[in-house]
């Protein structure tokens, strides 16, 4: 099968059982532009360490010698024959998301563990799909939620568990980010909600900052689909495109957490996201990029601690040498999925009004080239921060151009 991005997930046979593992483990890289050159990075940083070895790339047009530093590779567009040809044990999926799907269960027909990058899948019946694949063949896959690697999760869990901030009354999460008209033109996909009759569902909850939402889910312990009680969602968009790129999201959970997610991409300023966990007695604060937790309560000064990061290929080369768990296991990503599913099949993002949003220039380094233009809506930085410290939704902020919405999809 080929897709959009050229490359190949070609059907293969059925699968056979995973050889048993020696570093350096054989790797193949499957989309080694964009976001893909940062996975190439971390490989070659691995490859140098002696736990693996770059043994392909999967691109539609082959690496440039400029673009590869490095002994050269076999390079393919086709992702079954280059499996064939390179004994790969390992493949990581960097590829745009309608075709995640089809790279994973090639992968899992030919017995090779995945890191598959998020969000895993356009809808949740390719979330299953890929799942029973994975399960059926046996081998091991990781959803590319880096957030998930930060020691500080654990730590946080530990937290509230121990009642340091008392009965968890909710958890918010906050997403002030820039993104200007070109990132929404650097790929056919980019931006839309379907493409040629296919899911692609590349919305500001599911893709820019899905971190966000994975790193509350997470926070919260709620990881399976069936522990999402109900969800609400308002979507907008102030650019010229099909996708949401200014969206609020409040989960119920099985356990009675509300969870609700404030983001955008039309922020006046970029900011770090963060979660924030409200307790009765005290919150906890976590910039998940930074790895930073900030934790305020009754009758103590605030606590401020900075956390290490589990890498998730380190993670997942570890689960299959010695058993150790995953962080971000395929299995446990139905609680996310869910969100997916319900923006996949909500109605489409409300266009919001010429007067809710200005053109400005985008940021860029002093001497530059002229800077793009991006669209930026007055007020959402504090509309954002808002929405995560009073687990509101932006018509319930009372949002100019969201007040009366009808644009609300209760799952």
């Amino acid at each position: 099968m080929t897709h959009r991005n050229g490359s190949r997930a070609t059907a293969a046979g059925p699968a056979h059982a995973p050889a048993p593992l020696a570093a350096p483990v054989p790797v193949v890289l499957a989309g080694a532009r964009g976001h893909g050159r940062r996975h190439l990075e971390n490989i070659r940083r691995l490859a140098r360490a002696g736990r693996v070895e770059l043994a392909g790339i999967c691109e539609t047009r082959p690496l440039t010698a400029g673009e590869f530093a490095g002994a050269p590779v076999p390079q393919d567009a086709d992702f079954a024959a280059l499996l064939e040809r390179t004994g790969a044990r390992l493949a990581v999926v960097s590829t745009p998301i309608p075709t995640h799907a089809d790279f994973a269960v090639v992968a899992a027909a030919y017995g090779v563990h995945l890191l598959l990058e998020k969000p895993p899948a356009p809808s949740y019946a390719l979330y299953e799909r890929i799942e029973a694949a994975c399960r059926s063949a046996g081998i091991a896959c990781q959803i590319g939620f880096q957030s998930l690697g930060s020691h500080a999760v654990p730590a946080i869990r530990a937290l509230v568990a121990g009642g340091a901030v008392g009965a968890v009354r909710g958890i918010g999460a906050a997403g002030a980010w820039v993104r200007d008209e070109a990132y929404f033109r650097r790929a056919p996909w980019t931006g839309r909600r379907r493409l040629g009759g296919v899911d692609v569902v590349d919305g500001v909850l599911t893709n820019p900052l899905a971190h966000a939402v994975a790193t509350a889910l997470a926070l919260d312990g709620t990881v399976r689909s069936g522990e999402v009680d109900g969800i609400e969602l308002e979507l907008y968009r102030a650019h010229d495109i099909e996708a949401d790129d200014t969206s609020g999201v409040r989960l119920t959970t099985a356990r009675g957490t509300e969870i609700v997610a404030a983001v955008t991409l039309c922020a006046e300023r970029a900011a770090e996201p963060y979660v924030m966990v409200h307790g009765s007695t005290g919150r906890i604060t976590f910039w998940y990029k930074e790895d930073r937790v900030l934790l305020q309560r009754a009758g103590h000064g605030p606590e401020e601690i900075t956390y290490r990061r589990t890498d998730l290929l380190d993670n997942l080369l570890d689960h299959l040498r010695d058993g150790r768990p995953l962080v971000a296991p395929v299995a446990d990503g139905g609680a996310f999925m869910r969100v997916v599913e319900a923006v996949r099949t909500a109605p489409d993002p409300v266009p919001l009004p010429a007067a809710a949003w200005r053109a400005a220039p985008a940021p860029g380094p002093a001497g530059a080239a002229p800077p793009a233009a991006r669209r930026v809506v007055p007020g959402i930085d504090a509309l954002v921060a808002a929405g995560a410290e009073r687990l509101a939704l932006y018509s319930e902020l009372g949002a100019p151009w969201a007040a009366g919405s009808s644009e609300v999809s209760h799952v």
